[in-house]
């Protein structure tokens, strides 16, 4: 099982976005069979087993193991990855592009560029996964308290400096057999708890789907 599974494909983030099967791939992180699934959420067993084959027609589950029970054969499932992300190349035609319009002041542009982060390198961990290799990645994640705006500004016109200094340092454009890696560096206000009551912060840094699938009935249940 992988720790995150990256949805690139559209009809693979609605079948995940379905209620009912987000409660299904939650379950899963520990093997199940549609009847042990039904008992453990609470659910119809047609309606379990139902969404566990499309979850498994889009990779999203997979098959454990078949245990025989007299006549019965049943299906052990268990989700293929502890947590999933949707890729912004799910909505190709639709997702952002930070190259339209860079702004290093804008929101909207650095959501962009967050897009963009998760679509390339989920397209990495999906080729390193068929590949069974390891992904050569690096990321800070780090709070900081401004006292004012003012700081703000100079904290982020330092950061640009320093930046440029360390891209400038080790970029080699002429390196045989060197890999180009991209650097995202984003500062962002931390949302409240509630976001309906926003908290005033520092101003802005300065100058730098279609129709419902149709659920089967207990009768054209197909035994699991």
């Amino acid at each position: 099982m992988l720790d995150v599974a990256v949805i690139e494909e559209p009809a693979a983030a609605v079948a995940s976005l379905d209620p009912m099967r987000s409660r299904i791939l939650a379950a899963l992180t520990e093997p199940g069979s549609a009847a042990m699934l039904a008992a453990r959420l609470g659910l119809p067993r047609q309606k379990v087993n139902y969404h566990l084959k499309e979850l498994e027609r889009h990779a999203l589950v997979e098959l454990a193991e078949e245990r025989r029970k007299g006549n019965v054969t049943e299906r052990v499932y268990r989700a293929t990855a502890s947590s999933y992300v949707i890729s912004p190349s799910a909505l190709a035609a639709v997702s952002p592009d930070p190259s339209r319009s860079p702004d290093q002041l804008s929101g909207h542009w650095l959501l962009a560029l967050g897009a963009r982060l998760v679509r390339e390198v989920g397209t990495l961990l999906t080729g390193a996964a068929r590949a069974e290799r390891r992904v050569a990645t690096f990321g800070i994640d780090a709070e900081v308290r401004f006292a004012s705006a003012a700081d703000r500004a100079a904290f982020a016109e330092e950061l640009t400096r320093v930046m440029a200094a360390l891209v400038g340092r080790y970029h080699d454009e002429s390196a045989p057999g060197g890999r180009r890696n991209r650097v995202i560096v984003g500062v962002h206000q931390i949302p409240d708890a509630r976001p309906d009551t926003p908290k005033a912060g520092p101003g802005p840094l300065p100058g730098a789907t279609g129709g419902q699938e149709q659920e089967p009935s207990a009768e054209q249940e197909e035994r699991s």
